[in-house]
């Protein structure tokens, strides 16, 4: 419809019981297309709880998940990523053996549409897409900063910039929305830096959405646009950096709080 507002993700009403306990109730969360979204709260608030339900690691107990408009609550976790859904993890997920570029390029090969003949024949068609690999994968290096650790091995590499390479292996993806689940955790201030400019570059070069859960506020109230905050499984408030920063609930609840664990 002309006029109207286009959301990236949209959750409507969103609840999520285990066994009884509530772990996420009444969520209700619009992230505009090309929005850079924060959601804070405090550990065990139920963020993490959240992006298991957009990527379909949870089915919501009741309520709606639309992405780009359509409805994904319930649906499997490989088909969300195949509509163009990724995320990164608390837990750094590398393949710790192989290299920054090899991890990259396994990351990418959803995207490849030749068959296992092309592949044998080396076909013109094997050839093109493999070719086409090797530049994307090599680009967002290069954007990144990774280009000059490419050879390395994952495992050896420095932890802010092991937390780099998931987001790459995100964006080679060709995801229309990036979940990034604590992309500071672990890092230093200039690290925080340099993260915070890393996404903002991102939105612009790749056209994606992204939201974020991070317990650094310096990146957090630096990079995104809007901010919904939740404690105890419900939202507390929403609005921009000012906004949040200023709000006595938030401050009680979380800002306040000097809290590093896992949520």
């Amino acid at each position: 419809m002309s006029g109207q507002q286009a959301y990236a993700l949209e959750i409507t009403d969103v609840c999520k019981n285990f066994s009884g306990i509530q772990a996420s109730k009444d969520i209700n969360i619009r992230v505009k297309e090309g929005e850079i979204y924060g959601i804070i709260g405090p550990n065990g608030a139920g963020k993490t709880t959240l992006f298991n339900l957009i990527t379909g690691v949870y089915a919501p107990t009741s309520g709606s998940i639309r992405f780009l408009g359509t409805e994904i609550a319930g649906k499997p976790t490989h088909e969300i990523s195949q509509m163009g859904i990724a995320r990164t993890f608390q837990n750094i997920r590398l393949f710790g053996d192989l290299t920054v570029y090899q991890n990259v390029l396994t990351a990418y090969q959803h995207n490849l549409t030749y068959s296992f003949l092309d592949g044998i024949l080396r076909t013109k068609k094997f050839r093109q897409q493999e070719k086409k690999a090797e530049e994307v994968c090599l680009d967002v290096l290069r954007r990144i900063g990774l280009y000059d650790l490419r050879d390395q091995h994952a495992s050896k590499l420095p932890y802010g910039q092991q937390r780099r390479l998931e987001i790459v292996r995100a964006i080679v993806t060709g995801a229309k929305l990036l979940l990034l689940d604590e992309p500071a955790a672990g890092m230093n201030e200039e690290e925080s830096l340099e993260l915070s400019q890393i996404i903002k570059d991102i939105r612009k070069d790749y056209h994606v959405t992204i939201v974020i859960i991070d317990h650094h506020m310096d990146v957090i109230m630096d990079v995104c646009e809007q901010i919904t905050v939740i404690n105890f499984g419900e939202m507390l408030t929403t609005g921009t950096a000012e906004e949040i920063q200023s709000n006595q609930a938030v401050i009680d609840a979380y800002l306040g709080v000097n809290d590093d664990a896992e949520d």
